[in-house]
């Protein structure tokens, strides 16, 4: 991983770490406040498999001093290789530089809509594979558990779309929240630039 950083950095190259999740209505349940004798109750949907899917993408700029998100989500869908190339894309055309993009190596990852968008891209684009099964050095499960754990735990929403506008407001919130992101660098086991390290 190392590696692709020093790459990412002689090019003049945004590093981007790539990564998706499931967002199920059921809810998170965890333990909370509550006025004794008042146990909180969530009300929720049951008898159906709606869900959100979503995808981000940390960069870090070519200088390294600089963190953002990108993502993306899709209301009862799920990604294959076309949504991922398509997200892929999008995330290159928001950043004004070539991409490397490193992510593991999942069939949504490969196939034809990945191969002709590294075509189409050229030297925009270049993609690196995470080592096999290693999410620890992906610094966007940290973001997941945060969403998940954190700001969506004990959520109940009424309907799919529901849900993924608490997933949007939630993301959007932290796009470049320098602080925040750099500490789920942190928290992943990735070797981190030199920029990250205070």
């Amino acid at each position: 991983m190392a590696s692709h950083q020093k790459k990412a950095r002689r090019q003049g190259a945004y590093l981007a770490i790539i990564d998706e999740s499931g967002l199920l209505m059921a809810p998170l349940v965890r333990r909370t406040w509550a006025v004794r004798g008042r146990t909180p109750v969530l009300i929720q949907r049951s008898g159906h498999r709606e869900k959100v899917s979503a995808a981000a993408a940390l960069w870090l700029s070519p200088r390294r001093n600089r963190l953002g998100l990108f993502f993306q989500t899709l209301v009862k869908g799920y990604y294959s290789n076309d949504s991922s190339a398509a997200f892929l894309e999008k995330l290159v055309h928001r950043l004004p530089g070539p991409v490397i993009a490193v992510w593991d190596a999942s069939t949504m990852h490969k196939g034809d809509p990945i191969e002709e968008l590294l075509q189409r891209l050229g030297p925009r684009l270049r993609i690196e594979r995470l080592p096999p099964y290693a999410p620890q050095l992906s610094p966007v499960e940290p973001l997941w558990s945060w969403l998940k754990y954190s700001r969506l735990n004990n959520f109940a929403p009424q309907d799919a779309y529901q849900l993924d506008e608490a997933v949007t407001t939630e993301l959007s919130a932290i796009r470049n929240d320098q602080h925040l992101l750099k500490g789920f660098f942190h928290a992943s086991q990735l070797p981190l630039p030199r920029a990250l390290l205070s």
